[in-house]
């Protein structure tokens, strides 16, 4: 993680510039009531009206000044900010892809949005209006002190004596509101998923008429946000009329001081009328400590919250010394295999297989026998509890994963389109240069062709988030027509049939079947999926139960051939059609 203090030293020269316009800009300003001391002195007391012209001048350039420097000290502390702001949501983005699958069982969509919207959000505010103002009522302050000491010391002592309580008080109200926004960081981000979640299976919440009960917990979870916010409002509004009460008796005192001062002879009219006047610039930075102090503990909590992200490390590393083949031809093997959950879960036993180049595997088993585990172990979204993976007679965990991954063709079981074009979701693996004749025929040999011609827009049809427009089978077909179009010597199929018709089914696998140099790995529940495999395995607990082919299966006569009875009754009907 890139720190804070890193990023504000690469944008150094934007703040020093601001700064410096800063200075420049109260400066300016402090000299207002200079000019109004030797208008009321020199020229309404003395009756110097020679001078009236110029300090009218000298007003209106303090005005333009302060507009230019202004401007400039705006535009510089926008900048830098906004720039840092981009970079850390970039950096933070880019940390939460590096991690591992793990990392994504544990932690919730609606919290990871969170932290890189509304978090980076409250960095970004700070880094901009709030560090920008902070520095402006120290430098505001020190140069209003200064004029202040150079009037009269007795009168700039209660100004100094109030800004030291009012820090006192912001101090207070900072360390109360810091542990207040923990807490409303933790709740957004439950609300975030809660709401992202019924959003996302909204048809689920209908088809189960369940839009009262979703409601129901959204307003539960919203009422404890509006509730940490009012706790938060409570803290705010019990200190802030503390600040006020200052700012607004430091005039009123000053005046009485002063004035006794001037009438006594020690203190000129003009000079009271300075001090009055910087006693009222010394009011916004007292009253401006509470909203700071808020701002800075929202940063504060926010920024503590990213970096418990960047705590977080991927369990899964490129080798420290990569074998980087030319090609990959698809050899698989896997060599007594065994995989435990984080929670000590036994998954996968001493699964033992190879599959040669170009050849077919079919895995098969009941729910939950770890079929899909084969698949994430393959592609290493985890790595291996004992036992390890080849391919091409190397160890997976010795390939770069962009070579191991970039050489996989997969079909998820949980189709994920992203909102845009069929061609470009097609496209998806190989998007710089994949050409139109590829889209087309891998389109053709998933079936997809059959209803992507049927739309107004064909190709160009652009699908709604997570493929909402399109049907179960349609999804699958566009799935499967995206793995086809990466042309990888290792394709996975992922239960990836279950929403297709038989007659389209049947195709496919006829399609597929065509595939030359080309390693498969079919996992599925239906037997036409998997009769045609070279060898075939099934699963049960975990491990591999039987093997072998269609035929060796069914003469065994255990769970295989169960299954087939199970599915075709006796499947008379079915042989044929296959064959």
């Amino acid at each position: 993680m890139t720190s804070l203090f890193t990023y504000l030293k690469k944008y150094s020269w934007m703040y020093l510039i601001a700064i410096l316009s800063m200075i420049i800009s109260v400066s300016l300003d402090m000299l207002s009531p200079q000019l109004t001391r030797i208008m009321i002195d020199d020229v309404i007391i003395a009756g110097n009206a020679g001078l009236f012209l110029s300090l009218l001048l000298g007003m209106a350039g303090i005005g333009i000044g302060r507009c230019i420097f202004q401007y400039i000290k705006e535009y510089l502390f926008d900048k830098s900010g906004s720039q840092i702001a981009t970079e850390m949501r970039i950096e933070l983005f880019e940390h939460i892809q590096s991690l591992s699958a793990d990392f994504f069982d544990k932690n919730n969509t609606g919290e990871l949005m969170a932290r890189v919207k509304d978090d980076i959000d409250r960095i970004w505010e700070a880094l901009t209006f709030i560090i920008m103002l902070t520095i402006e009522v120290v430098i505001h302050t020190g140069i209003v002190l200064f004029c202040m000491y150079r009037i009269d010391v007795r009168l700039a002592i209660l100004p100094t004596l109030l800004m030291v309580i009012s820090a006192g008080i912001a101090l207070v109200m900072e360390r109360k509101l810091g542990i207040i926004y923990e807490e409303i960081s933790e709740e957004n981000a439950v609300l975030n998923t809660v709401a992202e979640e019924n959003l996302s299976g909204v048809r689920t919440v209908k088809a189960f008429a369940r839009e009262k009960h979703e409601i129901e917990k959204f307003l539960s979870h919203n009422k404890r946000f509006y509730d940490l916010n009012m706790k938060q409002s409570k803290i705010f509004v019990t200190y802030y009329p503390y600040f006020q009460l200052i700012t607004r008796l430091l005039p009123l005192l000053i005046l009485l001081g002063g004035g006794y001062l001037a009438i006594l002879g020690q203190l000129s009219l003009g000079s009271l009328g300075a001090f009055v006047a910087y006693s009222m610039n010394i009011v916004w930075p007292m009253e401006m400590l509470g909203w700071l102090s808020n701002g800075i503990s929202a940063a504060v909590a926010s920024n503590r919250k990213i970096r418990q992200i960047y705590a977080q490390k991927p369990t899964i590393t490129e080798p420290l010394n990569p074998i980087t083949p030319e090609t990959i031809k698809g050899e698989i093997s896997f060599t007594h295999v065994c995989y435990e959950s984080l929670d000590g879960h036994k998954i996968l036993s001493d699964i033992d297989f190879h599959v040669s180049a170009g050849s077919t595997i079919g895995i098969m088993g009941a729910t939950g026998a770890g079929k899909s585990t084969i698949v994430n172990l393959l592609q290493r979204l985890y790595d291996t509890s004992c036992g390890f993976i080849s391919i091409d007679g190397i160890d997976i965990k010795q390939l770069p994963l962009e070579i191991l991954r970039g050489n996989i063709s997969v079909v998820m079981q949980d189709v994920f389109l992203f909102s845009d074009t069929i061609t470009e979701n097609i496209k998806l693996g190989k998007k710089e240069t994949m050409d139109e004749e590829t889209i087309m025929s891998s389109a053709y040999r998933a079936r997809a062709n059959e209803f992507i011609e049927r739309m107004e827009e064909q190709y160009e049809t652009i699908i709604g988030e997570r493929g909402i427009g399109l049907s179960g089978g349609q999804k699958q077909r566009i799935s499967i027509a995206r793995a086809l179009a990466k042309r990888n010597p290792i394709l996975v199929m992922d239960d990836s049939t279950s929403a297709l018709d038989t007659e389209t089914e049947h195709q496919i696998w006829k399609n597929l079947q065509t595939l030359q140099n080309t390693t498969k790995v079919i996992i599925a529940h239906r037997i036409s999926a998997v009769r045609n495999a070279d060898e075939i395995i099934f699963l049960e607990n975990g491990c591999i139960v039987e093997r072998g082919t269609h035929s060796e299966l069914m003469e065994l006569r255990g769970l295989y051939y169960e299954t087939y009875q199970a599915q075709y009754n006796g499947g008379f009907q079915f042989s044929n059609q296959i064959n």
